[in-house]
């Protein structure tokens, strides 16, 4: 037994589907315009530098970064106060923590160089890097391989949450920590 199926894909559209596909290419269009305009006016995007690195060169840096650097500890995690205006280094690592605590002054300006190493024998995996804030939101990808440059001035002095928004594996709910601003 046959069952014919009328096939009507070559059939011109009826009013409701112009309708349709009208609405949904405006839609694209639209987006697609107002993302260059949106960057432009509401300066919703980071400016940043971004630089091909090592994973393994990387780590060594933020290494020595932190023990140059370490004032405490808080949970087993470095707290780092470096002087204002340096180059500060940041990693996500792949047993699902932030590489230090970092404890920066208010008003002074930073170059955060962030990225993603392996720790613990890991690999190195994709991270997001966001500072929970009700005043200003940071929202940043951390892809291995890659040296990630921020300026940053906190101008607020407080503890600011900083938590990963880019799922990375099993331990991911636990990558959690804080950027403290001193006045």
């Amino acid at each position: 037994m046959s069952i014919s199926v009328e096939r009507t894909w070559w059939r011109p559209l009826d009013r409701e589907e112009k309708i349709w596909v009208t609405i949904a290419l405006i839609w694209c269009l639209g987006t697609f315009f107002m993302m260059p305009v949106w960057h432009v006016i509401a300066k919703q995007n980071t400016p940043n530098e971004s630089y091909r690195v090592s994973v393994d060169d990387f780590e060594k840096i933020v290494v020595a970064f932190n023990e140059k650097y370490k004032v405490r500890e808080e949970s087993g995690v470095p707290v780092v106060h470096p002087p204002a205006g340096s180059d500060i280094y940041l990693a996500g690592t792949g047993v699902w923590q932030w590489s230090s605590i970092l404890e920066l002054e208010a008003g002074k300006q930073y170059r955060l160089h962030i990225s993603s190493i392996k720790g613990g024998g890991t690999e190195a995996w994709q991270h997001g890097f966001s500072i929970v804030s009700a005043k200003f939101n940071v929202n940043f990808q951390i892809v291995p391989g890659y040296d990630n440059v921020l300026t940053v001035t906190p101008t607020e002095a407080g503890e600011y949450g900083l938590i990963c928004n880019e799922f990375c594996g099993i331990g991911h709910h636990l990558m959690a920590s804080k950027i403290i601003v001193k006045g």
